[in-house]
This record gives C-alpha cells, structure tokens and sequence, in this order.
C-alpha cells in the first residue's frame, strides 16, 4: 500500500511534540495490551498509530530544519531532533511487538500470564448496564485523579476509541481498557462491572527457564517505560543528574537482555518445537529498543546542551505531565510513606524518582550531592527536604503540589 504524501505546512512544533509524545506512550501501552489479550484488533491500531506517528515526525523535522539559520540554531535545537527520532523509534518497537501479535509469530502462554505483573497493570473491563460510570464523563469521574487508573481506550460497537479524554462518556456494553496500580483496580474494576477484581495468582516459587526469561521482558518493559519517563523529566528540568539515572536504567536493561537470551536458549533445548520462541525474542528485542530511546531523549542534557523552551513546554502541555516537588516541612507527605499516604490513589500521580534531603540524609551537605532513588515503592519513606519527581494528570499534579507544600 504506498504511503500517503506529506507535505510541509507552517505547524507549531510544540503541538507536534506533545502529540507525538502522548502518541509515543500510547503506543507502548496499546502494544503490550495486544499482547496480553491476544487481541488482532488492538495490535492493529497500534500499526495505524505508527503510521500517525511517521507523518508528525516528518512535519516535526521539517519545522525545524525551516527553523534552524545559524549555527546557533543547530545547537539549540539538535536536542529536539533526537527527541524527534526517539519518538519514531518508540513507534517502531511499538509496532514491531504488534506484528507479534497479528502474525501469529508464538508467544508462551507464560507471556501473556506475566504481563498482568507489571508495575502498572492492564485490564481490560465490561461495563455494566448499571454502572456509575455511564452517568458522567472521565472528566467529571476525575478518574485517575481520584484512583491512579486511567482508561487508555474502549471498544464500542467493534470500533476503538483510542487515548478517551475527560470529555468521553462511558456506554454499557463498552470493553474499556485500564492501566495503574492493582489498588485502585479494585474500585474501578468494581465501578465499571459490578464484579469484583482479581488480580492474577503469584507464581510459584521454582521457576523454569523459560519462566525466568518472561518474568525479564516484564522487567525490562518496567524499566524501559521508567527510563523513558525520566528521560522527560531530566529534559523538563535540565537535570544531568537524573540523565544519567537513564543512562543507568539502559545498561540493566541491556544486562537483562543478555540473561533473557541465555535463559531462551537454555529453555529452547527443552522445547520439541524451540521455534515457538519466536515472538519472546522479537518482544524482548523491541522492548530493549524503548530503553535505547529513552537515551536518545536525554541525550542532549548529558552532552550539556541546554534544553530548548519548545520542549519543556512541549512536555507539560502533553495529556500526562511530569511534574518536581520540594517536602516541605509539616506537609502531608513529611514523615510518612508513600503508601502510607496513599499518593497515587490520592492524586493520581505515580513518583518514578526521590531525591533525598539534608533532613533525611545527614551526611549530605547539600541536597544536591545526594543520589537519586529510582521507582520508589510503597515502603519507601518521605522526609522534609525531598525532592519528588512525578507523573499523572494536570489537575492530580496541582493535588500532589498541595500535598508536598511546594511546587518548583
């Protein structure tokens, strides 16, 4: 099928970056979601959203290369090229593990069993005749906001409603997808069925290689979605620190892409037909891709190139924001734990990195020599002094600003 003709328009780069952006991220969540259901339809739609992505990344370069006169221009704005092509590169990987998919190539049904573990799960819900949800928009509902559970698409009447927004109005009979955290999946899961949620059984204490190899994609997924969220945050804030917190989060996943193949290979001379392995190796392969785009991104601000205001604009203005906070003391969150306080149900922001205070950490003479602590979790303790970075939605950001009793 020949591709359809682009030509240059005068367009607002940063409108094109922050489509491309939310575009970028809801391909990674619509492509895993394919694999989890098993589901044609879904993984199709992710290839049409490539081909979405294709033309934005040619109108994105063609702006700039309109915009850039001097060499002054080029430095200024290379930085917003590799986000450009780090994008495109999102929407590949994406696209490649919904070819997995379509063409049948084999997953184990150990993948698709595994999935559900992720950090942030994927369900997908019927919703019920009576459901509260068919009484007002996601706007109204407040969503994610209230539950740090967000519908990323419905299927109604055979067609997908991609990316919903506060203004879509759930229907009975709809299939919507959610992804967030397993505590709020109880009460939207319940909301929108009647039903009660049941997440999936832990797996069992010995693992075959073959399990082991799963349970790294599921890994490394968390890890290159992580990455490519403080890719962002470090672009938004000029922060070479949490850069290189990238840097780092690329090279485990590197290193798990080496123990995935050895446990593959080990796991295909037990297999009568290894070639059923295929689509693991392709999944494992398009994931590392992620992780290698997350670099790209940051790239920039780990070669000292200032970040460019188009981007950082470009960032806040996209359908999920990246936000920094400073615990200020007597705050909510001075003292507790993150799930103590219940900080993504209460806000619909998920904290992806801490950085400790002179309170906290003592032997710190500045806050700014402690390190980062990248995908806290529920246990980790909040003091006054720390720095959180964060993502979710623009009014759960203006709650969790609220909460840490500053904003920066």
């Amino acid at each position: 099928m020949a591709a359809d003709e682009v030509e240059y328009e005068p367009v607002s780069v940063k409108a094109v970056l922050a489509e491309m952006k939310d575009t970028a991220e809801l391909l990674i969540d619509l492509s895993y979601s394919a694999v989890l259901l098993g589901s044609d339809d879904v993984a199709q739609e992710v290839l049409e959203l490539e081909e979405q992505m294709d033309v934005l990344q040619l109108r994105a370069r063609m702006s700039l290369l309109m915009a850039s006169r001097s060499p002054e221009d080029a430095e200024a704005l290379a930085p917003v090229l590799g986000m450009v092509g780090a994008a495109e590169k999102i929407s590949d990987a994406a696209g490649d593990i919904a070819k997995v998919v379509i063409e049948d190539i084999g997953l184990p049904p150990a993948m698709r069993a595994a999935l559900p573990e992720a950090v942030e799960t994927v369900v997908s819900a019927h919703v019920a005749a009576d459901s509260p949800l068919i009484e007002q928009t996601l706007g109204e509902r407040n969503l994610e906001t209230d539950t740090g559970v967000r519908a990323i698409a419905v299927r109604r009447q055979g067609d997908w409603l991609l990316n919903p927004d506060a203004a879509t109005t759930l229907q009975a009979g709809d299939v919507v997808l959610f992804r967030g955290s397993e505590d709020g999946m109880h009460d939207v899961y319940a909301e929108a069925t009647g039903e009660a949620y049941e997440p999936p059984a832990p797996p069992e204490a010995e693992l075959s290689d073959l399990e082991r190899a799963v349970d790294s994609i599921v890994l490394m997924k968390d890890m290159g979605e992580l990455a490519v969220d403080l890719a962002y945050g470090a672009v938004l804030f000029d922060s070479k620190d949490v850069a290189e917190e990238v840097v780092e989060l690329e090279a485990e996943v590197d290193a798990l892409q080496s123990r995935f193949e050895a446990w593959t290979l080990r796991a295909a001379g037990r297999l009568d037909d290894p070639v059923q392995l295929r689509g693991l190796v392709h999944l494992a392969r398009s994931t590392e891709v992620i992780s290698d785009a997350a670099l790209e991104i940051s790239e920039g601000v780990l070669r000292g190139l200032s970040t460019h205001p188009v981007v950082a604009e470009a960032v806040q203005e996209s359908d999920e924001i990246i936000t920094r906070a400073t615990i200020e003391p007597g705050s909510a969150f001075d003292g507790t734990s993150i799930g103590a306080e219940q900080v993504k149900t209460e806000t619909g922001m998920r904290i992806i990195a801490v950085r400790r205070g002179s309170a906290f950490d003592e032997g710190a003479v500045d806050p700014a020599d402690s390190e980062w602590e990248i995908s806290p979790n529920a246990d980790t303790e909040l003091r006054s002094g720390d720095v959180l970075i964060a993502k979710g939605t623009r009014s759960g950001a203006e709650r969790f600003a609220e909460l840490a009793g500053m904003r920066e």
